[in-house]
């Protein structure tokens, strides 16, 4: 399974949510295909799309079966969404998903070898990558003047770093 957004908020009165979308629009979110919600406690309940519709920033107005009023909507802030793999939509010829590439090895261009990929933090104007190795940590822009190669079939990035980046 794979967060694909968070419900942020009840929506009006009837039981719609808003859901920050990890990617917006979340094209994963559809009528008809049934999610996971995982409750800030952990817990998991299957349920069925009813709807999803683009609204502003990155948000996706999303109607659950069964969550049909606000107290209801309400309870469900602070939830993750999560759909099986398989429901993602495959990433175009230059694209990838972050969950895909964590544990990939990181080098430059010119061999050096930096760790792995730990984790993704999203900064507003590009995402960062943490890549640990060796006992120090990095901390890599996914930007294409740095990333030069992700090869999905070794597991490995290769990145040009920009001056001072690794020091």
């Amino acid at each position: 399974m794979v967060a694909v957004g968070q419900v942020v908020a009840a929506h009006a009165l009837r039981g719609v949510v808003r859901v920050r979308a990890y990617n917006p629009p979340a094209p994963s979110l559809v009528a008809g295909r049934s999610v996971l919600l995982e409750a800030p406690g952990g817990a998991r309940h299957e349920v069925p799309v009813l709807s999803a519709t683009p609204f502003r920033g990155g948000l996706v107005l999303v109607a659950f079966q069964g969550t049909d009023s606000r107290e209801a909507a309400q309870a469900l802030v602070g939830s993750r969404v999560l759909v099986p793999r398989s429901d993602l939509p495959p990433p175009g010829a230059n694209e990838f998903y972050y969950h895909e590439i964590l544990g990939f090895e990181v080098a430059t261009v010119a061999g050096e070898s930096l760790g792995s990929i730990a984790e993704t933090l999203p900064t507003g104007a590009n995402d960062v990558w943490v890549v640990r190795g060796a006992g120090r940590e990095y901390l890599i822009p996914v930007i294409a003047d740095v990333v030069r190669l992700i090869d999905r079939a070794a597991r490995r990035v290769v990145i040009e770093p920009l001056p001072g980046l690794l020091e």
